[in-house]
């Protein structure tokens, strides 16, 4: 007996199997350190026609200089959603994201939750997607600091314990989460997303007309940048990494890019009338993404407080003081251009000597740290 297929069931046969070979993507940004990282991974979800992506912006950072900026610099485009948190103590933000992103997961229905880095949004999202059963990926996972008065470091041991698969930036994060105990099958060395970003962006920096601006030449100046709460919410702490500064100021014309909170508590302690009176540190806003490449790439050296530019200034070998007692990118020690100096003056005046008096620091690039990371995690996803 023969079987006829009526029209109908071929077409619904066809829209099943149509369905079948799309996946979902639920991408998670929140704080600037986030734009970097996912922008390439938006880039290159786009040359897959079978995924289908969707990006979420928390608003955990929200204001022009801070967001809208580096969304248009990085060309990344308008987020299908913006969930609007604002600011607010950790609790508080952690738990309006947790309360905005769950009717959103709800509707969305992805096949994945991406989360990037290691801010409250990170770990928020990815609490609110484990508990209803969907999978996530974490970039730039198994950094440790060892530090637990980090809130980042808070947010990386969440987000790493719950998280259904871990891609790694370097050799080192890939046994901080052997020790912990994850299962090998769920970690994926598959380099460093942020020097993608830089790759790809330092031909268009090259635009930019801050230095020509500013009167600044080329290997002339230093870059500063302070905003981590334990260095700058203790006037004590934050005078004398400033005292030092004035200090470098006097040899090199330092430029310092202000952090809002940063700006706020040079207000309220009082010392921003003292820095008035140092002619060679520049005070300025925070910087667009492609503005603040071409400044510190071509700097003398970098101070900062910050974790990427620690992973940026190795990839471009330019000598950087990590202004805190720890980092989670010991690869950028062990390999790279970076140097940890802490908070003690006459040890960042030590380090700044040795820069501008002649020791060269190595100049090698880690593992993987080659521009295709977001390829490489493209594929994981295809294939976990």
């Amino acid at each position: 007996m023969r079987v006829q297929i009526l029209p109908s069931l071929l077409i619904d046969s066809f829209l099943i199997e149509d369905t079948k070979r799309f996946m979902k993507i639920l991408s998670i940004v929140g704080a600037r350190p986030n734009f970097m990282k996912i922008a390439p991974f938006l880039a290159e979800l786009r040359n897959h026609p079978e995924i289908e992506s969707r990006l979420v912006h928390t608003g955990q950072h929200y204001d022009e200089g801070m967001s809208d900026a580096f969304f248009r610099d990085l060309n990344i485009p308008a987020p299908d959603v913006n969930l609007e948190v604002g600011s607010g103590t950790h609790a508080e933000q952690t738990a309006k994201v947790m309360l905005a992103f769950e009717p959103v997961l709800l509707a969305e229905k992805p096949d994945w939750v991406v989360v990037v880095g290691d801010v409250n949004s990170t770990a928020a999202c990815t609490l609110v997607a484990v508990k209803l059963g969907v999978k996530v990926a974490h970039i730039e996972a198994g950094l440790r600091s060892f530090d637990r008065r980090m809130p980042e470091e808070i947010n990386r041991l969440v987000t790493d314990a719950l998280a259904d698969l871990l891609l790694t930036p370097s050799p080192d994060a890939d046994e901080n989460l052997f020790r912990e105990g994850v299962a090998p099958e769920k970690i994926k060395f598959v380099g460093n997303i942020m020097i993608d970003t830089l790759f790809q962006s330092l031909e268009r920096a090259k635009s930019s007309q801050l230095l020509e601006k500013m009167e600044l030449a080329p290997q002339q100046f230093a870059v500063v940048t302070l905003h981590r709460p334990s260095n700058v919410d203790d006037g004590t702490t934050l005078t004398g990494i400033l005292e030092a500064l004035g200090r470098l100021q006097a040899e090199l014309p330092v430029v310092f890019p202000v952090h809002p909170r940063t700006r706020g508590k040079l207000a309220e302690f009082g010392i921003l009338e003292k820095l008035a009176g140092w002619p060679y540190l520049r005070l300025c806003e925070p910087l667009g993404y492609l503005d603040f490449l071409r400044l510190w790439s071509n700097s003398r050296l970098v101070l900062t407080d910050s974790g990427g530019l620690q992973e940026e200034t190795t990839a471009l070998g330019i000598p950087c003081l990590t202004l805190r007692e720890n980092t989670e990118r010991p690869v950028t020690v062990t390999h790279g251009t970076n140097r940890i100096v802490g908070i003690d003056p006459a040890k960042i005046d030590a380090a700044v000597k040795e820069i501008l008096h002649g020791t060269s620091f190595p100049k090698r690039i880690p593992e993987l740290w080659d521009g295709q990371t977001a390829r490489r995690i493209v594929e994981c996803l295809l294939n976990p």
